[in-house]
């Protein structure tokens, strides 16, 4: 299993824990992410890669996913073709992405209290996938076969309204960017709408993601 754009390691832990470290391979353009997963899984290959140059050759995996990752990919097709690429005839490749455009990510909350304060503030709306049908479309360009879509719905609660809050002050994607180039005072009037929007704790986050799934 190759795990593309694996990130801080969420499902190259869940493919370990299924298969084992060295049935699994992971990439990701970040060093610090590669780095991470590489310490906290060993025995795992991990390379710095991104989805469009992975360093595989072809046909060597029996399945290749991105998690919440073809939103962010350079040039979306290349990437998944690539992926298609180092996936055995027949095997499978899939990915997910957040329904940003329909407002039902997990930032909806976020993004319409950025937008009360900031009509001209960029979202997620417009990244690869988000829209309902995209992902498909782009699996279809990118040279996949016997395509399916669905829609997965995860539900966080969260204890607090800080615990809720304070990962968009790590400056982690595009949402930790925006709220990393507001000052202080804008900072703060940000975090009173969202705190307006939200249930009192403990409260519950539903998000729906698009997921497809393709045969290489």
């Amino acid at each position: 299993m190759l795990d593309v754009g694996c990130g801080p390691g969420a499902l190259t832990g869940e493919l370990i824990r299924r298969l084992s470290a060295e049935a699994v391979c992971a990439v990701d353009p970040s060093d610090g992410f590669a780095a991470a997963v590489a310490t906290r899984y060993p025995g795992l290959r991990v390379e710095r890669a991104a989805a469009e140059q992975l360093p595989f050759d072809s046909r060597v995996f029996d399945a290749a996913l991105a998690q919440l990752v073809v939103h962010f990919m350079a040039d979306p097709v290349p990437g998944l073709a690539e992926m298609l690429r180092v996936t055995r005839t027949r095997g499978t490749v899939a990915a997910c992405v957040w329904d940003h455009a329909g407002g039902q990510g997990p930032l909806g909350v976020f993004w319409e209290a950025a937008h009360e304060l900031d009509p001209e503030v960029e979202d997620e709306s417009q990244l690869a996938g988000a829209p309902q049908g995209h992902l498909e479309e782009l699996f279809r360009a990118a040279g996949a076969h016997d395509i399916a879509e669905t829609s997965l719905t995860v539900e966080v609660e969260h204890p607090s309204f800080e615990d809720w809050w304070d990962p968009f002050l790590l400056g982690v994607g595009p949402a930790g960017t925006y709220v990393g180039h507001l000052d202080t005072r804008h900072q703060a009037r940000l975090r009173a709408v969202c705190r307006e929007k939200l249930p009192a704790a403990p409260f519950v986050v539903s998000a729906r993601a698009w997921a497809v799934r393709g045969i290489a």
